[in-house]
C-alpha cells in the first residue's frame, strides 16, 4: 500500500465527520443536509412529496409564498374506466423516503437551485362530482401559474391532466412528453368527457395543447383502435416495442426533435413501466418500459424549457411491496430537478 496516499487519507478524514464532504460538486449539497454530523431522520416527522418542506398555506399567499415549483397532490379518481384506487396515490407518494437530495446522473440537487414545497393537495368541494373536481383543479393550477410558479402534481388519475394544461396552457399551447401505456386520446364515454382515456384529445381541441409538438413513449395493448386522434392530429407516437427496435438513443433524439426548444409539458403515467416493475395501477399492461429507460428518456429532457410536469395512476393498494410509489417518487424527484435546470438556464416560467 501507498503510504504516503495513506498519510495523507488519514490528515483529511480520521476524526472527520458525515458532513465533512470536500469535492466542491457534493460539498454544497452536504451543507443543505448535515448539522455536523447529523441529518434528517427519513422516517421522521410528516411525510411530504420528494421531502420538500410542506407550506400548506402557499395558495392563500398571492405569489405562492415565493416558491418557484409547487409539489401539489391531486387525489381523485373519478375518471377511471375501470379498476379505481389512484385517489390514494399522493399519500403513496408522500411516504416514500430518501428521494434526492440530488441526481447524480443530472448533477442536479434542486432544492439547492429554487425554493420548492408541498403545498398540500387541491382543494376538492365534492368527493362525488367528476365535473366540480375539475372545475377545482384548473382553479388550483391557474393560481399556481399566475403567480409564476411551475407546478409539478401528483394524482389522481390521468383524467387531471386536461384541467392543469388548461391552466399551463391558457396563454399559449405548450408542447408534451407524455411516457404512458395508452395514447389517452379517445372521446366522450356515456355523456363525459372528463375520463383518463381522453384527455389529450380535450387539450388539443381547446387549443393549449400543441399536437405537432406531442411525443407519446410506451404505447401498448389492446386500446390501439381508440387513438385515432393522435395520428390525425400530427402526435407522434412510438409504441413499447418500437423502443426495442430503434433503441433508446434514437427514441430521445426523437422527443428533442419534437419538442424543440417551445415550452414544454412532461406527463408520467405509472403504466408505461411494465407491471413487474409497477403493479400498483389500474390499468396494467404487460410488455412495459423498465424504470431506467423511463427516467433515461426523463433526463435527457435536462435544459429544455420543461414548464410544469406530473406523476399519475399510482393506485397503491394494487401492489403490496410498494415498487410502484417508490418508482412514482423517484420519476416526481427527477421532473423537480428538470425544472430546476430549466429554472436556472432562464426557462421553466409557466
Amino acid at each position: 500500500m501507498d503510504q504516503e496516499k495513506l498519510a495523507r487519507l488519514r490528515q483529511r478524514y480520521v476524526g472527520a465527520g458525515g458532513g465533512d464532504i470536500h469535492d466542491p460538486r457534493f460539498a454544497k449539497v452536504a451543507a443543505a443536509q448535515f448539522t455536523g454530523d447529523k441529518r434528517k431522520w427519513p422516517f421522521a416527522d410528516v411525510a411530504t412529496f420528494v421531502g420538500a418542506p410542506y407550506r400548506p398555506d402557499a395558495l392563500a399567499k398571492p405569489d405562492l409564498g415565493g416558491l418557484d415549483v409547487a409539489i401539489i397532490g391531486v387525489p381523485m379518481d373519478l375518471g377511471v374506466t375501470n379498476r379505481a384506487g389512484a385517489r390514494l396515490g399522493p399519500r403513496a407518494v408522500r411516504a416514500i423516503e430518501r428521494m434526492g437530495p440530488m441526481d447524480h446522473a443530472l448533477g442536479t440537487a434542486p432544492f439547492t437551485m429554487l425554493k420548492a414545497a408541498d403545498i398540500g393537495d387541491v382543494p376538492f368541494r365534492s368527493r362525488y362530482s367528476l365535473e366540480s373536481c375539475h372545475e377545482d383543479i384548473e382553479a388550483t393550477f391557474r393560481t399556481i401559474v399566475e403567480a409564476g410558479v411551475s407546478p409539478l402534481a401528483v394524482g389522481g388519475d390521468h383524467s387531471i391532466t386536461y384541467s392543469i394544461l388548461k391552466a399551463v396552457g391558457a396563454k399559449r399551447p405548450v408542447g408534451m412528453v407524455h411516457i404512458d401505456a395508452h395514447c389517452d386520446t379517445s372521446g366522450p364515454y356515456e355523456g363525459s368527457k372528463f375520463h383518463h382515456g381522453g384527455p389529450f384529445r380535450q387539450a388539443v381541441l381547446d387549443g393549449v395543447l400543441d399536437p405537432e409538438r406531442v411525443i407519446q413513449i410506451g404505447i401498448r395493448g389492446g386500446a390501439e383502435y381508440l387513438w385515432e386522434f393522435s395520428y390525425d392530429s400530427g402526435m407522434t407516437v412510438i409504441h413499447a416495442n418500437e423502443v426495442d427496435d430503434l433503441g433508446l438513443e434514437a427514441v430521445i433524439a426523437k422527443a428533442l426533435a419534437v419538442i424543440g426548444d417551445g415550452p414544454t409539458y412532461v406527463s408520467f403515467d405509472v403504466d408505461s413501466l411494465d407491471p413487474g416493475f409497477a403493479p400498483g395501477t389500474g390499468t396494467p399492461e404487460v410488455g412495459g418500459l423498465s424504470p431506467r429507460e423511463a427516467l433515461a428518456i426523463l433526463r435527457a429532457l435536462k435544459g429544455r424549457d420543461i414548464v410544469a410536469a406530473d406523476v399519475v395512476e399510482v393506485a397503491p393498494q394494487y401492489d403490496a411491496t410498494s415498487n410502484t410509489a417508490q418508482c412514482a417518487a423517484q420519476v416526481l424527484f427527477t421532473e423537480l430537478c428538470l425544472l430546476a435546470e430549466a429554472r436556472a438556464a432562464g426557462k421553466g416560467r409557466p
